[in-house]
């Protein structure tokens, strides 16, 4: 039956586990021998040396694993296809070894040695790998060879692939053999509990994570769909994304996995997600393999998107090309750090095969690379009869295998081998005594330990002839470095991939992120970069208010409140502006409140002025007229005197109203209601006293009350008005020193105002002034009314009662709309009340008689009046 590769894993890695211990067999012709159960099958290249370093590598692309039956012993699984980039990171490795033991001042007394391996980008093949590396491929060995001496390898360089080391550094890490890699950048592997032995070269995730939100931090891009492989790369990518886009308010707009077995169905349907989003940006983790058909459809599609790629397919050969160009152009991303390494072309191009069947990685590269075979029968089977020489000249094939222009997982390559040999420098540089280990004791060459490389490994500090630094942290990840890179279409319809930026983790916070934008190459219009969010800014002024259901990135903005404003953009709240403060008409600042009072200037104060002086005016012609007419009956007729105290008084009543308009003043506070007050007492006081003299005139006409009027002298109605009016200055003087109005900034009537106005100090003295002129009016309005029959030439009580009925009129109405009215309106109504009362005083009681004063002069003389009487 036909079993998946998972299932081949789970057989062959507990097949494995037995394969670590040697069997040890007792017998007389092998006394205590170590014996290695099974060999397997490995595509690898080896050079001895006193101290040997493996290699884990991707030289093949494809696999084929034979049937399990599981009642026969499986084959050995085989690979194919040649992978240029994987064989040239091997030789690097090479490379580096030659290189180092060539060097004086590194290891002088020491050789060193690989053995490298393929890992045919299958985790049950790079397992197996790792386990020969770890174990040993010696056959046979004496039992104290088995527990004494150096081991098979003394660290790894590898896995390139993150699940490939996840698995591979779980048992390594129980051997404490110290793993390398180039190329696995899983944050997962960060955690020392449990991977204790592994290292890397490359920045993890989670550092690739923070440089892609830099880029998109950058251009503003805060709604990005995301699409990533189902692997341990891409699942802990796409983790570390979803935490770390939302610290600049960034949003997923979608989430899709890759589907690993290139599901046509699931690929449509990821595609029609990506057609129906409005976001314009997305980001990948994958690797080429997964991404290939998905892109294919993409082109099918004429779907163009801006594209963000991770390390893992930035500089991958399968989309640049002419096929791509018009829906890849202008991709950004990140890739590992660019660096060069002197000799290196020289050595690859030195490469030879040889007859040792260790070496059959060297010699399975040169049958691909030349399209030829070593074995004369099998060139006739499969190459057309070409048979190779292994002088077959690498310099005039395929120029990506000598390219080294642009350096980059072989970089970390080289970085991670001089990582091995810095520290086991320092470990045999070590002073005895003076040891990091039990007793201050060091190593020894002949003994020495996996977990003594790790403890030197763990502080190695070291600059490459590039100029790089080279160490790690607590958790073996290396210095945060990231290209930034741009794909550009070239003239001749191909894309080629420009560094245009650096991510630097090691700089200072304001040097971390550079970016060249002139650089930059779009595939949008106008060669602009895309907009990609699901809301627009919220401009100041405004707030956001998020969608229900949707990301915090897709809002409304909402304008703020009335007295609120917010002065940045994006403002998730707006603040209220101080008391005396108020929202300006776009809410993004705050303005001094407009401050309200009754003034000179506005069309209503200028009304009321003019009244008010023209009411004063009037009085004073009326008052004019009855100095000049003060002799004639008209005039003389019940105290004339009252009569001009009266017009004196009207004539203060309309003034003092002009105390209610303009900018309230403490003076002007404390002598509005005190004017007012006072004045009016006098007018109605005055008239009070007019009307009991009328009363009195009446009934001294009488016989039995002709002894009335020596109680209504003119000294005893001056003495009455005086005493009347001096209990009103007396209200006013203790109103006045124990709660004097004040002027007074009220924010409370209107809040985009400050109603400047005069507050009364004490109610109770308002009211009391108040009640004491309606008091007066009452009895006034009392007594005229009880008059209004007196025989005509005494009925001037028919107009008191007339003038006081309007005055009452008028005040009653004035308390609650006085109560009920804002701000300047309060003094309005005030001053209304005033004019009111006093026209209608002014009018009622001396429009009739200057009536006849001025156009019946005729009915002016004592014989008229007396003569009405009968």
């Amino acid at each position: 039956m036909q079993v998946s590769p998972s299932h081949f894993l789970l057989a062959w890695t507990v097949s494995a586990a037995t394969l670590l211990s040697p069997a040890l067999t007792s017998s007389s012709d092998t006394p205590n021998l170590c014996q290695l159960r099974e060999e397997f099958n490995l595509t690898g290249m080896h050079q001895d040396g006193d101290v040997i370093i493996g290699g884990l590598f991707e030289i093949n692309l494809f696999t084929v694993f034979p049937m399990l039956s599981f009642r026969t012993k499986p084959d050995q699984p085989w690979c194919y296809e040649s992978d240029l980039d994987g064989f040239k990171m091997a030789q690097t490795m090479a490379f580096a070894i030659n290189e180092i033991n060539q060097n004086p001042n590194l290891l002088s007394n020491i050789s060193l040695g690989y053995s490298i391996y393929d890992n045919c980008v299958k985790l049950g093949v790079a397992f197996r790998a790792a386990l020969a590396l770890i174990g040993g491929t010696q056959k046979t060995f004496s039992s104290s060879d088995c527990r004494e001496g150096l081991p098979p390898v003394l660290g790894i360089v590898g896995d390139s692939v993150s699940t490939h080391s996840i698995a591979i550094s779980s048992v390594a890490g129980l051997f404490h053999v110290p793993m390398v890699s180039y190329f696995a950048t899983c944050s997962c592997l960060s955690d020392r509990q449990r991977y204790p032995s592994f290292f890397r070269t490359i920045p993890s995730d989670a550092f690739q994570v923070r440089a892609m939100i830099q880029i998109l931090k950058h251009f503003k891009w805060t709604w990005v769909g995301l699409i990533y492989s189902n692997d341990d790369y891409g699942q802990h990518a796409a983790q570390s994304f979803h935490k770390d886009i939302t610290t600049f308010g960034g949003c997923v707009a979608f989430s899709e996995i890759l589907p690993k077995d290139n599901d046509i169905v699931q690929i449509r349907k990821i595609m029609q997600v990506i057609r129906e989003s409005t976001s314009r940006v997305i980001v990948v983790f994958s690797t080429e393999s997964y991404l290939l058909p998905l892109m294919d459809e993409v082109a099918q599609q004429n779907v163009i998107r801006q594209w963000i790629a991770s390390e893992a397919w930035s500089f991958s050969p399968l989309f640049l090309t002419p096929r791509m160009l018009p829906f890849l152009k202008g991709t950004l991303g990140i890739t590992i750090r660019r660096g060069e390494i002197d000799g290196l072309r020289e050595f690859l191009l030195s490469v030879r095969p040889d007859n040792d069947s260790k070496n059959n990685m060297v010699r399975r590269f040169w049958q691909e690379m030349f399209s030829c075979r070593f074995d004369p029968e099998e060139a006739l089977a499969v190459a057309e009869g070409k048979v190779c020489t292994g002088q077959e000249d690498l310099s005039k094939a395929d120029m990506a295998y000598s390219d080294v222009s642009d350096l980059r997982p072989s970089y970390n390559v080289y970085k991670a081998v001089y990582a091995l040999a810095h520290s086991l420098h320092n470990l045999l540089s070590c002073v005895p005594g003076q040891g990091p280990f039990k007793g201050n004791s060091c190593a020894s060459l002949h003994d020495m330990q996996p977990w003594q490389i790790i403890h030197y490994l763990q502080d190695v500090n070291f600059s490459t002839g590039f100029g790089d630094e080279v160490s790690f942290d607590k958790t073996g990840d290396a210095l945060a470095i990231y290209d930034i890179f741009n794909w550009h279409g070239m003239p001749d319809g191909t894309m080629k991939a420009r560094t245009v930026g650096v991510v630097d983790e090691s700089q200072p916070t304001e040097n971390v992120f550079h970016l060249d934008e002139g650089n930059l190459s779009w595939n949008f219009e106008f060669n602009k970069p895309p907009r990609s969010v699901c809301s627009e800014s919220c401009p100041p002024g405004t707030r956001k208010a998020t969608r229900k259901g949707l990301p915090v990135c897709c809002f409304d903005c909402l304008p703020c409140a009335d007295g609120e404003i917010s002065n940045t953009t994006d403002a998730i709240e707006c603040v209220k502006c101080p008391v005396e403060f108020w929202s300006s008409l776009k809410k993004d600042r705050c303005v001094p409140k407009e401050v309200e009072f009754l003034s000179y200037e506005e069309a209503l104060g200028i009304s009321l002025t003019t009244v008010s002086i023209f009411g004063a005016c009037v009085s004073a012609v009326v008052l004019a007229i009855f100095v000049h007419h003060r002799h004639t009956p008209v005039v003389r007729a019940n105290n004339s005197e009252l009569s001009f105290l009266i017009l004196l008084s009207l004539k203060l009543c309309f003034l003092c109203a002009l105390l209610f308009i303009g900018q309230p003043r403490t003076w002007t506070c404390q002598l509005r209601h005190a004017a007012f007050g006072i004045s009016f007492v006098l007018c109605v006081s005055s008239i009070l006293v007019k009307t009991m003299v009328v009363i009195a005139v009446f009934k001294a006409s009488r016989p039995e009350g002709q002894g009335a009027m020596k109680w209504f002298g003119a000294a005893q109605q001056r003495g009455t008005v005086f005493i009347l009016t001096s209990l009103q200055v007396v209200i006013c003087v203790i109103w006045l020193s124990t709660a004097s109005p004040t002027p007074h900034r009220n924010t409370h009537y209107q809040s985009s105002k400050i109603v400047f106005e005069c507050a009364v100090g004490s109610v109770a003295g308002f009211a009391t002034l108040l009640g004491y002129i309606g008091l007066l009016a009452a009895i006034s309005f009392l007594l005229a009314f009880l008059a209004r029959n007196l025989p005509d030439n005494f009925n001037e009580a028919k107009f008191i009662t007339f003038s006081m009925l309007i005055f009452c009129a008028v005040w009653i109405a004035f308390v609650p709309a006085y109560v009920s009215s804002p701000g300047k309106y309060a003094d309005v109504v005030e001053i209304f009340a005033i004019l009111a009362s006093s026209f209608g005083l002014l009018i009622a009681i001396f429009a009739p008689k200057c009536y006849i004063i001025l156009l019946h002069p005729e009915r002016n003389t004592k014989k008229a009046l007396m003569s009405r009487g009968s």
